[in-house]
């Protein structure tokens, strides 16, 4: 058989094609470079900002006083509502009465007769002074009736001091609140036997609750190292007497009303070493009670030039903060820095930046130690993604 020369050309071309195209196949594909990720970021520009200092306090009356007999006898009527307001010197409780009016019946007649003997002894006095000036009677008539209405005196003012006291202890028979407060659970029940000493004489107690005091403490070293820190000017503290508080409940709220501090001990308590403070709050609406937890905020000055960036954008990796900066060549370098306080969402950053370094605060996740990005100034609108 004979194949042309037209049929060899065709072969050879077939067989020049399949190996380009193997060739071809057998080439690994160009890698295509990922884009630098876009990153929000914000430049460290140090300023001066409010220094507060957080509290664990305990709210208590302003005055809390308790109410009780002074008196003995069967206790027989409660004329309030437990747990309502009351004035001061409305009436309470009501101590069985008789005893003490018969006592009183008893002193006013012992006053009687007092009162009688010393009428006596008055005139006699009086008809033996000018016979004793005449010389018509003795020097001992004239003192045995001087003494006479000495005497008569004297029983007739422990008379009127007899029936003072009944009077007294008649009244106290009604237990009147000392206060105007808010009044607490009965400690007795009606028909008890109630004495004035011990605890069987306490009856309730009354909270007054507007204004309401906040007891909290704090330590020896923080007030060292506020201290401290003054001495070097790093911050402005604020005079006692205008440090405003706030309050946050236990439901994260924020108390309406702000506060004063009123009162701080000179003394250290050498079991905890804190030292014990209180600040005071209005509370017209009842809307405190005394024994609740709250957490205490001094306004305490000014931090001077301080490093202040956006609580999101702190990491945190194992017991270390860390916080994604964007260095030269636009890479990302990792920063381990320490906390100061929070304040309305921003972090205070003790140590760790510096003035001008730029500090990303969104995108962290596609920016890992390394790699570079694409910057975005915080204050920009952000760039569409591909």
């Amino acid at each position: 058989m004979r194949i042309s020369p037209k049929s060899t050309f065709s072969a050879t071309t077939i067989s020049i094609l399949v190996l380009a195209t193997l060739t071809a196949c057998s080439k690994a594909p160009e890698k295509k470079e990922r884009p630098p990720a876009p990153v929000t970021v914000v430049e460290v520009k140090p300023a001066d900002v409010p220094l507060t200092k957080e509290m664990v306090g305990e709210t208590a009356g302003y005055r809390d006083v308790d109410v009780r007999s002074r008196v003995n006898g069967i206790f027989l009527k409660r004329t309030y509502t437990e747990g309502q307001i009351v004035q001061a010197g409305q009436v309470l409780f009501e101590i069985d009465p008789e005893p003490y009016k018969a006592t009183l019946d008893q002193a006013k007649g012992v006053l009687s007769q007092e009162v009688a003997k010393l009428e006596k002894a008055t005139a006699d006095r009086n008809r033996i002074i000018p016979l004793y000036k005449e010389n018509a009677v003795s020097r001992k008539d004239f003192d045995d009736a001087n003494a006479a209405h000495n005497a008569a005196l004297a029983s007739n003012s422990a008379a009127q001091a007899s029936v003072k006291q009944a009077e007294l202890n008649l009244g106290y028979t009604k237990v009147v609140a000392p206060i105007s407060g808010t009044t607490s659970k009965l400690s007795q029940s009606e028909g008890s036997l109630i004495s004035a000493s011990g605890e069987s004489g306490k009856l309730t107690t009354i909270s007054q609750l507007d204004p309401l005091y906040v007891n909290f403490s704090y330590s020896e070293q923080d007030k060292q190292e506020l201290e401290a820190a003054e001495r070097s000017g790093q911050i402005k503290l604020k005079d006692q007497n205008s440090l405003a508080t706030t309050l946050k409940l236990a439901d994260g709220s924020t108390y309406a009303q702000t506060g004063k501090i009123n009162f701080s001990d000179n003394r250290v308590d050498p079991k905890t070493g804190t030292i014990r403070a209180r600040a005071i709050f209005s509370n017209a609406k009842h809307e405190l009670l005394p024994g609740q937890f709250v957490r205490v905020t001094l306004d305490m000055g000014t931090r001077k030039n301080a490093i202040v960036i956006p609580e999101r954008a702190v990491m945190q990796s194992q017991a270390d903060y860390i916080v994604m900066t964007v260095g030269k060549d636009n890479k990302v370098v990792p920063k381990p820095v320490t906390l100061g306080p929070v304040v309305d969402g921003k972090v205070i950053i003790n140590s760790g930046l510096n003035a001008g370094d730029k500090v990303i605060v969104e995108g962290q996740m596609k920016a890992p130690p390394g790699s570079t990005v694409k910057p975005i100034p915080a204050s920009a609108p952000a760039a569409a993604t591909k």
